[in-house]
């Protein structure tokens, strides 16, 4: 088989003209040979011709090998290499723009420190309660007066901190009825009676919580049932007290504490004094006075009767560091 696109006969006595060949030369090879045409006494000098005429192999190749489906010649040959142009003239050379990059600051890979979240614990919910009413078991901030009389002991123990000071068990117990988690109100006496300012600060004692039998036991019980477990002490509905072996706290002080002591400090403060004032009472503490205005007020100091000319103050070690 001929190749086509190399000039030869396509069988009837035509000619095929190569794909790519220039019109005036495709005229030319229509003619036959021998026959040159002259436009304007100009011709085609031999370059031109050579060129035109590689040009008119290669495109006759690509035709040949596309309609036959044979490889291209130079199919499995390297690719050529390539072409390095050379150095531009002064005159073609174009200045570099500036580019202005924007500005990365540095990530430092060691992260800082994690800030505290602090949370305000005075805020109120839709319910009524804070987040300090929710921390020490507070399920309701209404306030019966009496409720069925019967004190239910909170099951669970944990132990003293510091098992070679003296240990002293606590049982605590609530008043079936109460709207109280009786475990969060455990754990808020036991974390206040084992804090670093409380009344194991001077390295005597420290406290252990038992369901069983205790050397003190502490309440958490309506008005009347407290005023009956204190009695012939008149409490009045509004007091706690601590004697015959248990801290009776009065349920309606622990919900709200007194007006005065929320204006000079807060609703934890003052739960932490009651609980540390009434077990000092089981420790032998007694009552003791202001001793002056603008001082701290003794833990001992009747607090929730009046705290001024005093500065609030629940703890009997308050100086001592926590952690």
């Amino acid at each position: 088989m001929a190749g086509v696109g190399s000039g030869a006969t396509c069988g009837d006595g035509c000619h095929h003209v190569p794909v790519g060949f220039p019109r005036a030369a495709a005229r030319r090879h229509a003619a036959g040979p021998g026959r040159t045409r002259r436009r304007g006494g100009r011709g085609f000098g031999a370059g031109t011709l050579l060129a035109t005429g590689g040009l008119a192999m290669v495109a006759g190749l690509a035709s040949g090998a596309a309609v036959s489906g044979l490889p291209l010649p130079w199919a499995s040959a390297p690719p050529a290499a390539p072409v390095v142009a050379g150095p531009m003239s002064a005159a073609e050379e174009e200045p570099e723009e500036e580019v202005e990059l924007p500005f990365v600051p540095v990530v430092d890979d060691v992260a800082g420190p994690a800030q505290p979240v602090l949370f305000d614990m005075d805020v109120v919910g839709p319910d009524g309660l804070s987040l300090a009413d929710r921390s020490v078991g507070l399920l309701s901030r209404e306030v019966p007066s009496f409720a069925t009389g019967e004190l239910v002991v909170v099951p669970g123990s944990s132990p003293a901190p510091h098992p070679d000071r003296k240990v002293r068990t606590i049982r605590v117990e609530v008043e079936k009825g109460l709207a109280v988690d009786g475990e969060l109100f455990a754990a808020t006496v036991m974390a206040t009676l084992n804090d670093p300012r409380s009344w194991g600060g001077d390295g005597s004692m420290s406290f252990a919580r038992t369901d069983g039998s205790a050397d003190i036991r502490v309440v958490l019980a309506t008005p009347d049932k407290v005023d009956a477990m204190c009695a012939p002490l008149n409490t009045h509905g509004d007091y706690s007290c601590g004697r015959y072996g248990h801290a009776a706290i009065n349920y309606a002080r622990w919900v709200t504490g007194t007006e005065e002591y929320l204006q000079i400090s807060d609703i934890t403060t003052y739960r932490q004094y009651v609980v540390n004032h009434e077990v000092g009472h089981l420790l032998g503490r007694q009552h003791t006075r202001c001793p002056g205005a603008g001082e701290r007020a003794p833990v001992m100091q009747q607090q929730s009767v009046r705290v001024a000319p005093c500065v609030a103050n629940p703890w009997p070690f308050p100086d001592n560091p926590v952690g």
